[in-house]
């Protein structure tokens, strides 16, 4: 069976490495980005299962981010990650298509168990 893809796009150099090493652990192929551009070029060479994607990240949003992964690939499933808890901006999302969010500092048990129910096809929303 083919290893599932995580994406995890976040400027926080801390927060990347912490989440590469929690699901490379678990399994999972994963591949990271510091910024909208890097984001979007894995995106498209790579096409991962799931895109862990914080909303302020530098030269685009992750709202705009988010708009063109469901406009190529919508079946890609993306979780975002906030230091701020904007509700517009997480309603937004929602209704882009983000399965859930998380507002940092997240709990890393919660975090693991969102992207487990996510790539086993249950509902994340939490």
């Amino acid at each position: 069976m083919e290893q599932k893809k995580i994406l995890i796009v976040d400027d926080q150099n801390g927060i990347r490495l912490l989440l590469v090493e929690l699901f490379s652990n678990e399994g999972y192929d994963m591949f990271q980005a510091a910024n909208g551009k890097e984001a979007l070029n894995i995106v498209e060479q790579h096409v991962p299962d799931l895109v862990l994607l914080d909303m302020k990240i530098p030269g685009m949003d992750g709202l705009e981010i988010l708009r063109h992964i469901k406009q190529t690939h919508p079946h890609i499933h993306v979780i975002m990650m906030t230091a701020y808890g904007e509700l517009d901006i997480i309603q937004q999302a929602k209704d882009l298509g983000a399965l859930s969010h998380f507002t940092k500092p997240f709990d890393i048990d919660e975090m693991r168990e969102a992207v487990d129910r996510c790539l086993r096809g249950s509902s994340v929303d939490h």
